[in-house]
């Protein structure tokens, strides 16, 4: 038995009972930013006290271990069912409908995203005299470019916001990844000095393979869902259909997440045309498990992010550079946003140009997805650069759920008025 695994299962349940207890009773705060703040708390209180105790700084008590390994858990273990859980509610139909919006976005907008916070940065790299380079400045802003699924099905939908819009910031966080990973991918070539594939050439493979494995399973073991009656072998045909697509995407090096977005519309679209055949309280039982799997996987990442947010202070110039990060971050997330609705026809819900970047902005949250392939960047370039693009795309990470994921709700409604 793994004493180690299950020390840390036990000790993340206590925390997510006790904290989640700890807010629904006292702070009432949304669960998942909560968790999030509560174990920012925790972990940097343990860390200034251990690393006392024995009389080391905190980055050298920090580059002695490795809290938890977020790049392994979410890319190699639970995305694929999170982002299943995400779409599997979501309407084929509301995609064919506002299906050049979400493409702009999950695109254009990822691309230009990447560009202008690449090049933000490396004026802020040159202005601090950091040994950053354009390409690794580009390969940075791949990184923090993507809008989080997790954090936008988790947080923003509990808003209320108008249903086209809602469904714009959900899709576009559900598919950008894989334009964020095909740009990721050229860039760190960049950086690495491999040209390696093309960017459209990665971005197809990356997409269309995707889409081709994910629908292509799902047609085969939906056969099965579909002709059997028993409640727990359905459930156990999704799992199987979301982990086969994820696998194989990895093995033809497409992107597994997209794939795990196909199975879940195709799943919720498929299942919606055989209802008929399926009375209502199979329907539930199969929605209730996705929804308890999906908030113990997300209560799971949120309270890891929190812990691992200590590694920011192993950042040099930390304040000041986390809140040029953040600033860049805004600042290309907008002029992204604006350039690309002039190719993305008529808003929805009658936003102004202005009011929608700016809502859109707001709700760009960044999450796991970004800190796993800030993660995945250690070998490709300098200790001291790394650990400022770790650090800044956690600073990233926490100001977009944290406080924009506390104002989202007022903002909207200002921009509403």
């Amino acid at each position: 038995m793994n004493i180690g695994f299950l020390f840390y299962a036990v000790l993340i349940l206590f925390l997510i009972v006790l904290l989640g207890f700890f807010n629904e009773k006292v702070t009432k705060l949304t669960y998942e930013i909560a968790l999030m703040i509560f174990s920012v708390v925790i972990g940097a209180i343990v860390t200034l006290i251990v690393s006392a105790a024995r009389g080391t700084g905190v980055s050298e008590f920090l580059s002695q271990i490795r809290l938890f390994d977020l790049e392994s858990f979410l890319m190699e273990g639970v995305l694929c069912f999170m982002l299943f859980a995400g779409s599997c509610h979501m309407k084929l139909s509301d995609f064919r409908r506002l299906a050049r919006p979400v493409g702009v976005l999950a695109i254009v907008c990822t691309l230009l995203g990447a560009i202008f916070y690449g090049g933000l940065f490396y004026l802020v790299s040159m202005l601090f005299g950091l040994s950053f380079s354009l390409p690794m400045c580009l390969m940075f802003g791949s990184i923090v470019a993507p809008t989080d699924p997790i954090a936008a099905t988790s947080i923003l939908n509990k808003f209320g916001l108008p249903k086209d819009t809602g469904f714009l910031i959900e899709g576009e966080s559900l598919l950008n990844d894989g334009v964020g990973v095909a740009l990721f991918v050229c860039f760190s070539g960049m950086v690495g000095a491999d040209a390696g594939e093309g960017f459209f050439a990665v971005m197809l493979r990356e997409i269309i393979g995707a889409a081709v494995i994910g629908v292509a399973v799902t047609f085969v073991f939906f056969l099965i869902f579909r002709s059997t009656k028993d409640n727990k072998r359905q459930i156990f045909v999704s799992l199987l259909t979301v982990a086969l697509s994820y696998w194989l995407c990895e093995k033809f090096s497409c992107s597994g997440a997209i794939a795990s977005v196909v199975c879940g519309v195709m799943f919720s679209t498929l299942r919606d045309r055989e209802e008929v055949k399926h009375n209502e309280l199979d329907l539930k039982e199969f929605d209730l498990f996705w929804e308890i799997l999906d908030n113990l996987c997300n209560s799971i990442l949120y309270v890891i992010m929190g812990f691992s947010f200590v590694r920011i202070l192993q950042m040099q110039y930390v304040i000041l550079l986390s809140a040029a990060a953040v600033i860049c971050n805004l600042v290309g997330r907008f002029s992204s946003l604006y350039t690309s609705t002039f190719l993305m026809g008529p808003l929805p819900d009658g936003y102004g140009r202005g009011k929608f970047c700016s809502l859109l902005t707001w709700g760009g949250l960044r999450g796991g997805l970004s800190i796993a392939l800030a993660m995945s960047t250690a070998s490709m370039i300098p200790e001291d650069v790394y650990h400022i693009v770790l650090g800044c795309t956690y600073a990233i990470a926490f100001f977009t759920t944290v406080v924009q994921g506390l104002t989202m709700k007022k903002v909207y409604e200002r921009l509403s008025a």
